[in-house]
């Protein structure tokens, strides 16, 4: 816990709200004689700690904008991939306790796993050390200017802006279609292609279809753009 605490750059004065922030509820499921607690509970907590912070912090960088900008920015922003990503930055796979089967299954790379961990660790550190303590702790991880402006790109739709763009010629098809998909199931990434006039002019990845497709789309508008 000492190597966690250094990563999060916290030290909790009640380790044991730490250790109940990485209890999956399969381990917990499988130690019921030893009345552990999973982190479902901290996960929820979490989840409005990290809202109220983020809703915060938004609404004192954004002075100007309205309320729908600041909604739409605050989702993309506590999204499930963006605790993800904290969680892989933090490399909280390796802390988690896991049942039997969800370790046998890839539970350490699962992203709702992740996900959900993350916001119990928020939550660990807001009852450790308060509102105070976990702001600094979610500004450290999620909320740095790089990271607003990564989320800023996610949350544009390259699929809308690709179809506009093509659209200003008469007669045009657009075509989106999977090629394939790799990795495990429990981090699979699926391959996309988008044609023009059945001709390839973009392909891309994702751990969904629709985030596949995404990238695709990008990958088209960068090409069309250069030519």
């Amino acid at each position: 816990m000492k190597e966690l605490e250094a990563k999060l750059n916290y030290t909790f004065r009640d380790p044991a709200l730490l250790e109940e922030a990485l209890n999956h509820s399969s381990y917990a499921n499988e130690h019921r004689t030893r009345q552990m607690n999973s982190n479902e509970r901290l996960e929820f907590l979490g989840d409005s700690v990290l809202g109220f912070v983020t809703a915060e912090f938004l609404f004192l960088q954004h002075p100007d904008l309205p309320e729908g900008d600041l909604t739409r920015i605050r989702a993309a922003l506590v999204c499930e991939q963006s605790l993800y990503e904290v969680a892989r930055k933090l490399e909280l796979g390796c802390y988690l306790k896991l049942g039997r089967g969800e370790e046998a299954g890839g539970g350490r790379e699962r992203i709702s796993i992740l996900a959900d961990a993350t916001e119990a660790v928020f939550a660990a550190v807001y009852l450790d050390g308060g509102i105070t303590a976990a702001s600094a702790l979610i500004h450290r991880c999620l909320l740095d200017a790089e990271r607003e402006e990564a989320v800023e790109e996610r949350r544009r739709d390259f699929k809308t802006e690709l179809q506009e763009l093509v659209q200003r010629k008469a007669d045009q098809v657009l075509l989106y279609r999977m090629v394939g998909e790799r990795g495990p199931d429990h981090d699979k990434t699926f391959l996309s292609e988008v044609l023009l006039n059945g001709m390839v002019i973009g392909a891309g990845g994702g751990h969904s279809k629709k985030e596949a497709e995404q990238s695709a789309a990008r990958s088209a508008l960068e090409k069309l753009q250069k030519d």
